[in-house]
């Protein structure tokens, strides 16, 4: 069948007695459905109610990992996004910013006191159509208040290119990726087919002094991501302390 995955981009299948599945590929009708339930497990494959089973049209996205965070690219007032999307077609259909007191995990990350309140952006990416991303961003509330990142349009550049100006530039990041199924309304809100699991990226952005000015939770739809991270074997040093453990900023989301 990955031959007609490559071969037929349109309908792979009405249904799992299809004469294209059972007669082409000479299996019976259960491996016929098990070869498209791994089909639609792996994000190769789609069902449309009423119509059949259908070649996945979206194109994953490449998510630059490097190149998305250079100062030269927020720093020049362009969006993180435009190292990773070429010309294609991102909406950000939800957004909400509000003030809230940090939950533990934030907190600690942040290095901030119990009631210590946070900004809180949280966003949906839509792209070519499609819901690929949910984010939920952190910032001490005490170095952001009264600026354009309390506003739901930052403005050129971004979160980034504002904390620069407000003197906490971040020149260090650091992300931690694990996999995960998806909980029911992130598998409503990402749209995702049942089976495809969900990448989650936490992001910790630090000033050169290595204050943590910024914890980003981002949930990631696998089945529409490639993550690639191209970097030198000889990195420069940084402030921090590489023999320092850091609060482990997904420690709430496992414990869900």
């Amino acid at each position: 069948m990955t031959g007609t995955v490559v071969t037929r981009p349109d309908r792979l299948a009405q249904g799992v007695c299809d004469p294209l599945v059972l007669g082409r590929h000479g299996v019976a009708r259960m491996t016929a459905r098990q070869a498209i339930g791994v089909l639609r497990d792996e994000g190769i494959a789609e069902a449309r109610k009423g119509a059949g089973v259908f070649v996945r049209a979206f194109r994953p996205l490449r998510r630059r990992g490097i190149q998305r965070l250079a100062r030269d690219q927020w720093g020049s007032g362009r969006s993180i996004w435009s190292a990773d999307i070429e010309s294609r077609a991102l909406e950000v259909d939800q957004v909400s910013v509000s003030e809230e007191t940090a939950p533990a995990h934030v907190s600690a990350v942040l290095d901030l006191a119990a009631e210590d309140a946070v900004c809180v952006r949280r966003r949906r990416f839509v792209l070519d159509g499609k819901p690929v991303l949910l984010t939920t961003s952190y910032l001490p509330l005490s170095l952001v208040a009264g600026s354009a990142i309390t506003q739901e349009d930052t403005g050129p550049g971004g979160t980034y290119a504002r904390l620069a100006e407000l003197g906490y530039e971040p020149v260090h990041f650091r992300e931690e990726i694990r996999s995960r199924m998806p909980l029911p309304d992130e598998l409503t809100q990402l749209s995702m087919a049942p089976g495809t699991p969900v990448i989650l990226i936490c992001r910790t952005a630090f000033t050169d002094e290595g204050r943590p000015v910024e914890l980003n939770e981002m949930t990631l739809d696998a089945a529409s991501y490639v993550l690639e991270y191209d970097f030198d074997a000889n990195p420069k040093p940084t402030s921090r302390n590489p023999d320092t453990a850091p609060p482990d900023p997904c420690s709430a989301d496992i414990q869900r």
